[in-house]
């Protein structure tokens, strides 16, 4: 939780890269279990950056695939399904981004 951007930008982004790695399965599963870490997610969606709202992005999107979900992240992501919608069709890249259109 620093203020400092580049610090902000660079973590979430080496938090994607290590979830998304297939060798840290295990511990890809175990956060997206996290209801706090779920929320720290989508407000990291709220953030003034388009950059940093990206990559959350990749990262939020692990907790809406895992087909496993806890029904305390279902009732999170169920309850604020109309801000969540309205809000991602909001981060949509500057720059078309083969990453975020294919997600």
């Amino acid at each position: 939780e620093s203020s400092n951007y580049i610090t902000r930008r660079q973590a979430i982004k080496l938090l994607g890269d290590i979830l998304l790695d297939r060798s840290n399965s295990g511990v890809m599963t175990k956060y997206v279990r996290s209801m706090d870490n779920l929320r720290i997610l989508m407000n990291l969606l709220r953030e003034s950056s388009k950059t940093i709202q990206i990559e959350a992005f990749h990262v939020f999107k692990l907790f809406v695939a895992n087909q496993n979900k806890p029904s305390d992240i279902v009732n999170i992501l169920v309850a604020n399904r109309t801000k969540l919608l309205r809000l991602l069709a909001d981060v949509k890249p500057d720059k078309e981004d083969e990453r975020f259109e294919a997600d």
